[in-house]
């Protein structure tokens, strides 16, 4: 009686935790936070580095730039390659 129960258990849990719907769900919310980072970034280029948080978001994203590589070349190469698998 217990071995029947179990399957039927596992696929009641199956449906409920909708894998794809979770996925979905992140995948939207990344597309929104990416938006989100342009976005700043522009804001921060155009308006300058003493913006209102927008600047920081620029000051953070150079940061991040010289941090990953000499002028920058192979952080552009990384935010490539990131890029890339996101649009998957």
């Amino acid at each position: 009686m217990g071995s029947f129960i179990w399957p039927l258990l596992f696929n009641l849990i199956m449906e409920w935790f909708n894998f794809d719907k979770i996925k979905d769900f992140f995948y939207k919310v990344t597309e929104v936070l990416t938006l989100f980072v342009a976005v700043a970034v522009l804001v921060g280029i155009i308006f300058g580095p003493e913006t209102a948080f927008f600047g920081d978001v620029v000051k953070n994203f150079s940061n991040i730039l010289s941090v990953l590589g000499q002028e920058g070349l192979l952080a552009l190469i990384s935010i490539l390659i990131i890029v890339a698998i996101l649009k998957r």
